[in-house]
């Protein structure tokens, strides 16, 4: 058994792209897979959020004409052709997966239900969780937040492209500092821009620690589940 018994692990779409300029890039798929399974296999239970932004962006579709309603629901059902994807992955990785949702798509996706997704965790299925919070004007940072207070996870790991939180973007700045730890309230008095104002708010309020890591890096998501301390953390203590 690893640090954490529950976690609600949050995957940009962006990511899925790989080197790719759209769509899903399957070795970045198998590699997000392959690592998923170790931890599975740990002992860790194991609840995803993932974005839609490899495919649609309900933002980006305002700015084509779209109105944002359509476009958000547009965006959503681009996070489940995301989960669909991933969770064929992690079946061939040998991992049973369930794709529950904020929307309702039979017969691929069922309707989120907090004790549903407990009773598959519990049994040591893999739980993705598509279609944001099937609202629109929700991003899926906030989904993030919302499920894994939902689930009682124990914390809500990031994965991203970069290895923490940083005084300014790391990728720009060469004199960026990284923090090991912030409180919530410091993080959001530097401004820091972690997750949406209203995921970082349902975080804080329900002491939802967030950890920050690079997930592209192989081993990363394995090493933070052991208790290697290799991102950032923010945290009300």
């Amino acid at each position: 058994m690893g640090k954490y018994r529950r976690i609600l692990l949050k995957l940009s779409g962006e990511s899925l792209m790989g080197e790719q300029s759209y769509g899903i890039d399957s070795k970045r798929l198998n590699h997000y897979a392959t690592e998923i399974a170790e931890i599975v296999r740990m002992g860790t239970q194991v609840a995803i959020v993932i974005g839609g932004g490899n495919i649609f962006r309900g933002l980006q579709g305002a700015a084509k004409g779209i109105d944002r309603v359509r476009g958000d629901y547009m965006g959503m059902l681009a996070t489940i052709i995301n989960s669909m994807a991933l969770q064929a992955e992690l079946e061939k990785v040998g991992v049973e997966a369930a794709v529950l949702g904020g929307l309702e798509v039979k017969p691929i996706v069922l309707p989120m239900n907090a004790h549903q997704a407990i009773t598959y965790l519990e049994a040591g299925k893999v739980v993705i969780i598509s279609g944001g919070t099937g609202n629109p004007f929700f991003t899926t940072d906030t989904a993030s937040a919302l499920r894994g207070i939902e689930i009682k996870a124990d914390i809500l790991l990031k994965g991203t492209r970069v290895d923490g939180v940083y005084t300014s973007d790391p990728e720009k700045d060469p004199k960026a500092k990284k923090y090991s730890h912030l409180s919530f309230q410091e993080a959001y008095n530097q401004g820091l821009k972690i997750l949406d104002l209203t995921a970082f708010s349902l975080c804080m309020e329900n002491n939802l620690p967030i950890y920050v890591f690079n997930m592209d890096v192989k081993g990363n998501l394995t090493r933070v589940i052991s208790g290697d301390h290799i991102g950032t953390l923010i945290s009300n203590v």
